[in-house]
């Protein structure tokens, strides 16, 4: 093989590998306070905090409530805001009102720069 065709193929070998490597830059949530499970309190904001920069725009969250005492089976869907942070990284959910008693899914999606979204949820309970 000609010494050209031997660079030819490193460089095409190299730039494949960048390629792929950025295409499989998906974020990945890292943690979430409260955690998910916890039991506690009623957060003021809920703070999610992923691997990547977020891109605010097509990154969003939704909270509800899934059971509380006394209430039927079906979800509730929960007023409130979602705010990037001043960190690209973070997204902050902040309830209009102060959560009640009862268990609670903060259904988030997160897009970064590769505009792959990334869906999950976590779950957590607030206790008198």
């Amino acid at each position: 093989m000609s010494m050209f065709k031997t660079v030819l193929a490193g460089v095409v070998l190299c730039v494949g590998s960048i390629t792929s490597l950025a295409a499989s830059a998906h974020p990945k949530l890292l943690s979430s306070t409260p955690v998910a499970g916890a039991q506690g309190a009623a957060p003021a904001v809920i703070e999610l905090r992923f691997s990547e920069n977020l891109l605010t725009q097509f990154s969003g969250a939704k909270l509800i409530m899934t059971d509380m005492p006394g209430m039927p089976n079906s979800p509730m869907p929960v007023k409130a805001s979602v705010a990037a942070s001043s960190d690209p990284k973070v997204m902050l959910i902040k309830p209009a009102s102060t959560l009640t008693t009862g268990t609670y899914r903060v259904d988030w999606r997160a897009v970064s720069s590769d505009t792959h979204p990334i869906l999950g949820n976590v779950v957590f309970s607030v206790q008198p």
